[in-house]
């Protein structure tokens, strides 16, 4: 029983290393120890749990630098692993189709506990910045037309549930609290799309709308990153209507025991990073 315990204990520690790497991608890999201090282990511990991922080929070590940072394989390993729920190959035509016709950045979210994870996107041609950042990234449910098109359809009980434990992590941005996360969301669900531009990211706007499995749960949303200006006037309507007709249709294709849905970080291969 004991070794047991211990491989569970260095399983979930080598899991913190992949999550701390991820993370710290954009610096182009870590020392043993920056590591080490980030996740308050040993430089003994931390060395020995880098060498058992690199002798797995899910880290390498830059020979100059001494860095670490994700291989390759893992990579690779992590793409494979985001097709195996189908939800994503099933949902990209619909990201086509709609960056195809709009011009837009879309996203495609899907709840990930208390929060909602890009599991898709496509990449218009104006450079915009957004909450979740590239695809695996995370955002508390509520910020964002997206994440909030799915906290407004959530059951009552289970959407109070998310804002109280959300509020206390949404200190420090501007007037987001308690009031105006259920304010926004009961407009959100009477009118049936997220469309707003708060300021929280100057300068960029979205629409976001829910999208229902064959049950009629909420299971997804799908939604746009846009310049302010390109959704002023009578262009909203026409991005609200698009990106509803290819909800509709995706529900029918749903299957709500999609194994995506219900562990989407697992279906990116665990490599999500943070929004």
């Amino acid at each position: 029983m004991a070794g047991d315990e211990s491989s569970i204990s260095s399983l979930h520690r080598a899991v913190q290393v992949l999550r701390t790497l991820a993370a710290g991608a954009a610096e182009g890999g870590q020392r043993v120890s920056d590591l080490g201090k980030a996740l308050g282990y040993t430089q003994a511990t931390t060395h020995r749990l880098l060498q058992q991922l690199v002798d797995e080929g899910l880290v390498e070590q830059d020979a100059a630098s001494r860095r670490y940072a994700l291989s390759l394989d893992f990579f690779a390993l992590a793409a494979r692993a985001g097709e195996a729920g189908g939800l994503r190959e099933r949902c990209r035509p619909a990201l086509l189709r709609l960056g195809a016709s709009l011009g837009d950045s879309v996203f495609l979210l899907v709840r990930a506990g208390f929060d909602a994870l890009c599991l898709d996107r496509w990449e218009g041609p104006f450079p915009i910045r957004s909450f979740t950042g590239d695809i695996g990234g995370r955002v508390p449910l509520g910020i964002g037309q997206g994440s909030m098109a799915i906290l407004a359809h959530l059951p009552e009980a289970e959407r109070e549930e998310v804002i109280r434990h959300n509020v206390p992590r949404l200190t420090g941005m501007g007037m987001v609290d308690g009031v105006f996360l259920r304010t926004e969301a009961a407009r959100v669900h009477r009118q049936g799309f997220a469309a707003t531009s708060n300021g929280l990211i100057e300068g960029m706007a979205g629409v976001g709308v829910p999208v229902f499995d064959a049950g009629g749960r909420v299971v997804a949303a799908l939604s746009i990153g846009t310049l302010t200006a390109r959704l002023e006037g009578e262009r909203l309507p026409v991005v609200v209507e698009l990106l509803q007709r290819e909800a509709r249709a995706l529900s029918a294709l749903i299957n709500p025991f999609d194994r995506a849905l219900r562990r989407p970080a697992e279906a990116l291969g665990g490599s999500g990073r943070g929004a």
